[in-house]
């Protein structure tokens, strides 16, 4: 019987939330609901022939795909898994199925990302996370947030994310201003939003959010001359990729008050080690990638990696990345 590992199910609910019974029928399942490090799982993966991935929550590079000689199939949630080392698993033999995010079943959940990222905002600007904590240890208030109404909302990045935060920012009565390498005027316009330059956008922004998809001209986009043009007061959210941001440019500028504050749901390393120091700033609010942990989302994706293993069992393999593969 082949063997499947479901990788990184941190809430344990992969099984509850799709239909793994075509799988299950055919396949030995085993649910890894916390992460695994490189030399762990070149042990503990080595039997099974599938492995299904959640994002980026497990790097996948050549030294451990090496140290798999069963696997035969990756399954990955998008188009592209960047963690992922395309060549090494082509050569090795081994198909990766991506998502089919043309797939209508993606449609109705696309807010996930956007509505934590607005929600992750307003924590960060009223110090909700601090306040919990006080609340958590018998205490009661000691901050003082700002109103979001009046102020400028900067994003970087006017995509899909990018154009509902947009709408939210409008919403809450805040000037949207915007800008990425390819951003004309009037798609700004039609948005909601103003084109601004890069300088100004971080000049002028009380809150800059960040939603560029990471690439070699995004990495580290964000860095200390961004920084040191945000005014004190003024506040930085990610929940794209975290290093589309000069981490340690970051936390200096948080510990030196450069800049008020920052809420972050993505990192460089993910996740950041227990002694991290944005774990222990108290001007940072923090989340563990929830961008787009939905019940509603992540249904839709296991859907989607259901369907991969099943059209493999079946010797007609779907939605594959690196058809050389199959040769």
């Amino acid at each position: 019987m082949h063997r499947v590992a479901i990788l990184d199910d941190y809430a344990g609910m992969a099984l509850e939330f799709a239909d793994w019974s075509p799988v299950q029928s055919r396949a030995e399942i085993t649910v890894f609901d916390r992460h695994l490090g490189q030399a762990e799982a070149a042990e503990v993966l080595q039997p099974f022939d599938v492995i299904c991935t959640m994002r980026e929550r497990m790097a996948l590079p050549r030294t451990l795909l090496e140290r798999l000689p069963n696997l035969k199939l990756i399954t990955i949630v998008g188009m592209s898994l960047p963690s992922l080392d395309m060549a090494a698993a082509t050569e090795s033999g081994v198909l990766v199925a991506h998502s089919d995010f043309a797939n209508p079943r993606f449609r109705a959940v696309r807010d996930a990302t956007p509505e934590l990222a607005w929600g992750l905002l307003i924590a960060t600007v009223r110090n909700l996370a601090e306040e919990h904590r006080r609340m958590r240890d018998g205490g009661w208030q000691n901050s003082v947030g700002v109103t979001l109404a009046g102020k400028t909302l900067g994003l970087l990045g006017l995509g899909r994310t990018g154009k509902r935060m947009a709408e939210y920012g409008g919403v809450f009565g805040m000037e949207v201003v915007a800008w990425s390498q390819n951003l004309t005027a009037e798609a700004a316009m039609a948005a909601g939003a103003r084109r601004v330059e890069k300088t100004a956008l971080f000049e002028s922004a009380d809150v800059v959010s960040i939603h560029l998809v990471l690439s070699e001209r995004t990495r580290g986009l964000v860095g200390e001359p961004e920084l040191a043009l945000m005014r004190p007061h003024a506040y930085l959210i990610n929940t794209s990729r975290g290093p589309i941001v000069d981490e340690a440019a970051l936390i200096s500028a948080l510990q030196t008050g450069r800049i008020a504050g920052a809420g972050l749901d993505v990192f460089d390393v993910e996740p950041p080690e227990p002694d991290h120091p944005l774990r222990r700033l108290p001007n940072v609010t923090l989340s563990p990638h929830l961008g787009y942990v939905t019940r509603e989302m992540l249904s839709a994706f296991y859907t989607d990696t259901i369907e991969a293993v099943v059209a493999w069992l079946d010797g007609a393999p779907i939605r594959i990345a690196n058809p050389e593969a199959l040769s």
